[in-house]
């Protein structure tokens, strides 16, 4: 019974005299490792990150105040349950998923901080990113097996490349991009303040500074164009109307001048009644003219209104830092690994020994 205890009992005396033995051993595990680890992390490229943030303002006032603060601060937003929008905040990172807002990012130009690169953002995505000269083989094994599985399939037209403001019909190349720049830009939102965050993460500072700035006026401009969508047809409406009642009212006075003219002299009634029915018609129509005056010029001001107004709290900045990836960590956490297994190893024969007994 006291044999099975001791069995039981792991000496670390034995195990720490067991892996200084192998000193040798851990030295060049942790010198090749080291080398490794650098090599590998070197060839992968450095990245910088952008965040925008802004706060869109409420497309209507919650009633009840205390209620609506209450709720923030336990994470919920009853003001989005009152609003009429179909799209409120916590949905605009479903926005920034949608192929047709990411097309639109495709026409931006770009400048590269050193000026080497100048170029849209699409061409600068196909064809100027650097790569770790480890992934060049897997991924060129990946294209041809895709190809292999599904050959590409040709968009009608004479240049498919050219079709970048569309995203109904979009290449595979495209299709590759739009996934790419899905990684590469990010939207979150706070549930409690709402406050817009938009984080661009590019291999050159000044781009990832330019394509934040452009996206944060992009969402504002969607923002807007949605909010105010109805107010404009209205606009558009009351100015079509205004049109047809200015060439209306223009035509009743081109024939009331003209008869008015031509029977200046004359005293027949028939005449002088004539004469009153065309002027009637031209008060008539100079009425609608005014009243659809007024009412363009009240659509206007309702425009103006369901504009929304928006605060930049955080706005498009040059990153000096790199955020990615972590060199050091990683390296460190290769060498914490190789000095594991290489311990399993040295120790698996007494482990297997001392499970036996």
């Amino acid at each position: 019974m006291m044999d099975d205890k001791k069995n039981d009992v792991i000496d670390l005396r034995i195990l720490i005299s067991l892996l200084l033995q192998r000193k040798k051993l851990f030295g060049i595990v942790l010198v090749v490792t080291f080398v490794v680890a650098s090599a590998l992390i070197l060839c992968v490229p450095r990245t910088y990150t952008c965040v925008v943030k802004l706060a869109p303002e409420a497309s209507n006032a919650t009633t009840g105040s205390a209620l609506g603060s209450i709720a923030s601060s336990l994470g919920f937003d009853i003001g989005n349950m009152e609003s009429s929008d179909a799209i409120f905040p916590l949905l605009y990172p479903e926005l920034f998923e949608s192929n047709d807002f990411l097309v639109q990012l495709f026409d931006i130009r770009i400048k590269s901080l050193d000026g080497e690169i100048n170029t849209t953002y699409y061409d600068y995505l196909e064809k100027h990113q650097k790569k770790a000269i480890w992934k060049v083989p897997f991924n060129w094994l990946i294209v041809k097996f895709n190809n292999l599985m599904s050959p590409p399939i040709d968009v009608v037209g004479s240049n498919k490349e050219e079709i970048n403001s569309k995203s109904f019909i979009l290449s595979r190349n495209q299709v590759r991009i739009i996934e790419k720049m899905k990684d590469l830009i990010v939207c979150n939102i706070d549930k409690k303040t709402n406050v817009i965050s938009i984080v661009v993460t590019d291999q050159d500072p000044l781009i990832s500074a330019t394509i934040a700035d452009s996206v944060r006026m992009k969402l504002q401009q969607f923002i807007i164009d949605y909010r105010t969508e109805k107010a404009r047809v209205d606009v558009d409406h009351y100015q079509q109307l205004l049109d047809n009642a200015k060439q209306e009212y223009e035509m009743a006075l081109a024939k009331y001048s003209d008869y008015s003219d031509t029977h200046k002299d004359i005293i027949l009634q028939a005449y002088i009644s004539e004469r009153d029915k065309l002027e009637n018609d031209m008060s008539l129509k100079y009425q609608t003219y005014t009243a659809m005056k007024a009412q363009l010029e009240a659509a206007k001001s309702k425009l103006q209104e369901k504009v929304p107004a928006f605060t930049v709290l955080q706005g498009a900045s040059v990153p000096i830092k790199p955020t990615g990836p972590k060199r050091m960590v990683f390296v460190i956490g290769m060498l914490f690994l190789s000095v594991i297994v290489t311990s399993l190893f040295v120790l698996k024969g007494h482990i297997v020994d001392m499970f036996k007994v």
